[in-house]
C-alpha cells in the first residue's frame, strides 16, 4: 500500500510540475522502502515509463508538445540515459549521493531566483 502512495504522490507531481522521478521516488525508495541508492535510481526509472505515458497522452491531446524541441532533446536523453546507466554502474554510492545533492541544489536555487 505504501508503494503505491509513493507512486500516487510521484504521478501527481510529473502530471502537475513535469518531475518525479528522482525528485520523488528515489528519496521514498531509499529510506521508506531502505533500497540501496542505485537498486532506487534504477526502480525509478522503471516506474516513471508509465507515469510519463499517461502524461504524455494528456499533453498530446491538449496539444502542449513541441514536437521539434522534444524529439532533439529525446534523442540527446537516450543518448544521455545510456551514458548515465554505464556512470552508474561504476560510481560509488557516496560520489553518487553528491552529485545528486549538487544537482537538487542547484535545482532549488534556479528556481528560487528565477
Amino acid at each position: 500500500m505504501k508503494n503505491a502512495f509513493i507512486g500516487l504522490i510521484s504521478g501527481l507531481i510529473c502530471g502537475l510540475l513535469g518531475a518525479g522521478g528522482g525528485l520523488i521516488l528515489v528519496p521514498a525508495f531509499c529510506f521508506i522502502n531502505k533500497l540501496d541508492e542505485k537498486v532506487a535510481r534504477a526502480t525509478s526509472i522503471f516506474c516513471m515509463i508509465p507515469i510519463v505515458i499517461v502524461s504524455c497522452i494528456f499533453y498530446i491531446n491538449n496539444k502542449y508538445i513541441d514536437w521539434n524541441i522534444g524529439l532533439k532533446c529525446a534523442i540527446g536523453g537516450v543518448l544521455g540515459a545510456l551514458f548515465g546507466s554505464i556512470l552508474l554502474k561504476k560510481m560509488d554510492k557516496n560520489t553518487l549521493n553528491i552529485l545528486f545533492t549538487i544537482f537538487l541544489l542547484y535545482v532549488a536555487i534556479k528556481m528560487m531566483v528565477s
